[in-house]
Order: structure tokens, then C-alpha cells, then sequence
């Protein structure tokens, strides 16, 4: 079985975090965790090929701004709230409070 990479709190870097969630997808999958809690790979309905949406969560995962776990043949998906907001309090907040009220738009 191969292993999901997930960095450590010390090589999470605010430039990965926001290169992650500059993108409109992988915006959308952030907002989606933050309001449903933790989702299965296939709970998302974007309307992209599911080797995008499999790009878009290892973008996420590896940036730190989700973690993964295998449940039988399904990828649980969870954001890393508490560990983005000991190193960048604030951003994810915000982030998703422009998120929802328009000023990032797609």
C-alpha cells in the first residue's frame, strides 16, 4: 500500500499554503471540509476528471493544508485547521471569510 506524504508543521511554508488555496478547485474542496468536516474523495461535486481532483487533494495534502487517510478503498479527507492556525493564525479564517463572501472568484 503506498503511504500518503504529509509534511510536518515545520516544513509547511505560507507560500505553499497559499499557492494551494489560489486555486479555485482546491478552494472549493477547503470550503466544502471546513463546513462538512471530514469528506471522502468522491463527496466532492466539482466539475473536473477525477485525475484533476486527484491532482488538486495531493497539491493540498502536500502544501499541509489537508491530511489523508485510507478507510478500506476510500481517502478521508480533513483540513489541518489547527495546525495552520499555530503557524499562520488568522489565514485560513480569512481566507475562507473572502471565500464566501465573493472576493475570490474563479
Amino acid at each position: 500500500m503506498k503511504l500518503l506524504y504529509h509534511p510536518d508543521c515545520s516544513q509547511i511554508s505560507l507560500a505553499g499554503v497559499l499557492y494551494a488555496l489560489g486555486d479555485p478547485v482546491r478552494l472549493q474542496v477547503v470550503q466544502q471540509l471546513a463546513a462538512d468536516g471530514e469528506l471522502t474523495c468522491n463527496a466532492f461535486d466539482c466539475d473536473v476528471a477525477k485525475s484533476t481532483m486527484s491532482h488538486h487533494f495531493k497539491i493540498l495534502r502536500e502544501s499541509g493544508v489537508i491530511r489523508s487517510r485510507k478507510e478500506g478503498t476510500q481517502h478521508v479527507n480533513s483540513l489541518r485547521q489547527d495546525e495552520l492556525q499555530e503557524l499562520f493564525p488568522g489565514l485560513l479564517d480569512a481566507v475562507l471569510q473572502s471565500s464566501a463572501c465573493g472576493a475570490v472568484t474563479g
